[in-house]
This record gives structure tokens, C-alpha cells and sequence, in this order.
């Protein structure tokens, strides 16, 4: 049973792979600071994989600890690397954070294990597209100037990885480049927990929904789209972690090497005001919601064209906006019954 460290693994993204992880026959060890998390979801996981796992409460910016961990765990066959700030409002107004952030805690990470052959799965992002000419955005596109601090740490992260691999580094790295996960665990017991005020559209919806926040707010309805707000490629949580579980198994395969990036959604773009009425659609719940001026950061449309990763990764999106839409709310709901 290969042993897969998860960076990040108490967050949204990260919890859920490490389901798929172990539903795959992977044993996940989990790394996570909890500024992001919340330490409950350890229990979470627990009853959902009726053990608990591994767990490591550490800061990967702390070059120490990430060297005491690889001592601690030598065996580690692969790293999914989810650690990372995410908010792209919040990256334009301390972009400094983000940076070191960022940047740190990848690079010790990758500084503590090198030399070993070890499969690589970076949490990379649609983000490195910025607005682009042609939609959907295929891995070849070129990459334009990052919208926000944010996406300028996926780009830079990424030509860190390629320069590593370029240089005869033992690794195998698969980027994924994915869209808007969105979404919760068919338990319920899981989903996305942000702190403080959502950054995010859809926790935002099912705040509003369930009476704790007052209003939503569609940052610009003005954009040069059918209904003037920004599209978006959004994606299930559990398909997006089925996909780190495909990566994995692709480096696997005696004849990949390298370096390779994939683009993980479902291939078509949903409004922001297209989500809210699915929402309602699904739920059976009105939501009250504004319309306010752009923000800053935003890029107006991006959708993926995911025919490599059906093709290469042999992986593809099952779920749709209703069941997305439905699991947010479940899990909502969840957490308004039993707080964390």
C-alpha cells in the first residue's frame, strides 16, 4: 500500500482526496497547519473511513519541522500538494502573504525530499490562463500575465517544477490545472469550511441560504457574457479528487517521466448568475442577492477543454451543477445542525 503525504489534506480539496486516496487503496499521511481547516474534520474523516488517519500539525514554512517530517516519514511514495493561501481578493490586497506563503512551503517541501524518486501532484489552477484568446482553454495555451498575486504563484510555481525536472531531478510531477471545485462529500460530513466570510461563490450561497449572511453579492453584471456576470468552469469536489488519484496511478506507469499538466473540469462555463438559480433550482430555496461593481482580480471567463485528461489521465467529470448545488446545501445544513 504506497503511503501518500497530503499537504493540506484537513482542507476542502485535500479532505475529499484523501477519501478517494484510500477508497483507491493508498495509505494518505495528512500535513496540515490548520489556519484554513478546522481541526474537527480529522473526526470527519474518521467516520467516513472508519479509521483515522495519519496526521501531522505542522507549518510547511517552517524548514524544520518539513525536515523532522521527512525523517518521520521516509516511505513516502508521493506528495499531493494542496498547502497553499487561495483567496484571489485577498492575494491582490497582501500579495506579500501569498508570496511567501506560497512559495516557502513548496519549496521546503520539495528541498526535504529531493533525491528520492517520489510522483509529485501540484495543486495548480485555471488561474495561469488569465483572460484567455480562445475558449475552452486547452494545456497549450499560452499563459498570460496573472490576473492576482494568486495566479502568479501557480505560474511561477509551475516553471519551479518544469526547471526541477529539467535539471535530472528524481521526481515525476503532474500539474493539475483545475477550475472552480464547488460541492460536498455524499455523507454530508465533509464539504468546504471556509474561515470567517466566504471567498468563494458557493459556500456564500448556502450561508445566505441558511440565514448566515444576509445577502449575496454578484461582483459586476456588466462583463461580455449573455448575462453579464463571470463565467466560471465549475467542478465537483469528488471528481476533482478522483483526479489526483489518476495522477498518481499515471506517474505509476513504468513509461512516464517527467513532467505533464492537465486541465480538470467539466469542460463547459456556468455563470455566477446561472449557479444562484441552480441553487434555487435544486434546493427549493430563494436567495436574496444584489448585484455590486467588479472586483478586483477577476478574470471574466474561463472554461477548460478537458480532452486530454479523458484521453491521457483517463479521467472525466461525472457529477453536474444540480449535484453540486445539492451536496453544498446537504453539508450546509449538516454543519447548521452540528457545529463544529
Amino acid at each position: 500500500m504506497a503511503k501518500i503525504l497530503v499537504t493540506g489534506g484537513m482542507g476542502f480539496i485535500g479532505s475529499h482526496t484523501v477519501v478517494e486516496l484510500v477508497n483507491a487503496g493508498y495509505e494518505p499521511v495528512i500535513v496540515d497547519n490548520l489556519v484554513n481547516s478546522h481541526p474537527k474534520i480529522l473526526e470527519q474523516l474518521t467516520r467516513i473511513l472508519g479509521f483515522k488517519p495519519a496526521f501531522y500539525q505542522l507549518d510547511l514554512c517552517d524548514e524544520h519541522a518539513v525536515r523532522s517530517l521527512s525523517v518521520a516519514e521516509p516511505d513516502i511514495e508521493g506528495i499531493i500538494h494542496f498547502a497553499a493561501f487561495k483567496a484571489v481578493g485577498e492575494s491582490v490586497q497582501l500579495p506579500l502573504k501569498y508570496y511567501h506563503n506560497n512559495f516557502s512551503s513548496m519549496l521546503n517541501l520539495l528541498e526535504a525530499y529531493y533525491g528520492k524518486p517520489l510522483n509529485f501532484v501540484f495543486s495548480s489552477s485555471c488561474t495561469v490562463y488569465g483572460q484567455p484568446d480562445h475558449l475552452p482553454v486547452n494545456e497549450n495555451a499560452p499563459v498570460k500575465p496573472a490576473q492576482s498575486p494568486y495566479g502568479n504563484t501557480k505560474q511561477i510555481a509551475e516553471e519551479i517544477l518544469q526547471d526541477m525536472i529539467a535539471s535530472g531531478s528524481n521526481y515525476k510531477v503532474v500539474s493539475l490545472r483545475y477550475f472552480n471545485p464547488v460541492g460536498a462529500h455524499d455523507s454530508a460530513l465533509i464539504g468546504e469550511l471556509p474561515i470567517g466570510v466566504p471567498q468563494n461563490l458557493v459556500p456564500f450561497i448556502t450561508q445566505t441560504a441558511i440565514g448566515k449572511r444576509e445577502k449575496i453579492t454578484v461582483f459586476g453584471d456588466d462583463y461580455n457574457t449573455p448575462d453579464g456576470s463571470c463565467i466560471r468552469d465549475y467542478i465537483h469536489v469528488v471528481d476533482l479528487a478522483k483526479a489526483h488519484v489518476a495522477a498518481l496511478k499515471l506517474m505509476e506507469k513504468p513509461d512516464y517521466s517527467g513532467y505533464d499538466v492537465f486541465n480538470i473540469g467539466t469542460g463547459n462555463g456556468t455563470s455566477v448568475l446561472e449557479v444562484i438559480h441552480a441553487f434555487e433550482r435544486a434546493t427549493n430555496e430563494k436567495l436574496n442577492y444584489q448585484i455590486g461593481p467588479r472586483r478586483g482580480g477577476d478574470v471574466e471567463q474561463v472554461w477548460g477543454d478537458v480532452t486530454k485528461s479523458t484521453e491521457k489521465l483517463h479521467w472525466k467529470a461525472e457529477l453536474g451543477i444540480d449535484e453540486m448545488m445539492s451536496s453544498a446545501w446537504a453539508w450546509e445544513k449538516y454543519l447548521f445542525e452540528n457545529p463544529l
